[in-house]
């Protein structure tokens, strides 16, 4: 059925005089603004075929439903989303090896210095440079020595997770 076979000003008219009863109703149920936004929905077809603005209305929902027509029946584009499919898998796995390699750093940092392939006797650092940074030379802060809760009795053995988190962030 083409644009110019449809009775546009019988259908228009109509579907904004439902509108305008539901919109009575809802008046009458809900209040003033749901009364009011629904006589503004409902008037929006009549001027849409007053102001010659359904043949691009037309147009763009026979576009839309071409698309989708396309898409469902279309045995490339179904490949396409298998391609892209894949490529979502690719992406989560290798941000899953990316983390276990950036888990495993830490561990591999801990190894002894290997010495150059040149044989000059400089140790190099974990990542492969003769220098050291900055960072690496300083000795690590000594850390805080935390005071460890005295034994208490099993009846409050439960609550000492929570009092230790209270006390570290200073409350209690």
């Amino acid at each position: 059925m083409s644009f110019s076979q449809i009775a546009w000003l019988p259908l228009c008219a109509g579907v904004t005089g439902v509108g305008l009863v539901l919109s009575f109703l809802l008046l009458r149920r809900r209040g003033a603004a749901a009364g009011l936004r629904g006589a503004a929905w409902s008037l929006l077809p009549l001027a849409a075929y007053l102001t010659g603005a359904l043949p691009t209305v037309w147009q763009i929902g026979t576009a839309i439903a071409g698309f989708f027509t396309g898409l469902a029946f279309n045995p490339t584009v179904w490949a396409g989303v298998a391609v892209t499919g894949l490529s979502v898998v690719l992406f989560l796995v290798s941000g899953v090896l990316r983390g276990r390699r950036r888990a495993a750093a830490p561990a591999a940092s801990e190894t002894p210095a290997v010495s150059t392939p040149a044989g000059r006797g400089k140790p190099l650092a974990p990542g492969g440079s003769a220098r050291q940074p900055e960072q690496q030379r300083k000795t690590a802060p000594a850390a805080k020595p935390t005071a460890k809760p005295a034994a208490k009795p099993a009846a409050e053995d439960d609550f000492s997770d929570v009092e230790d988190i209270l006390k570290r962030h200073g409350i209690g």
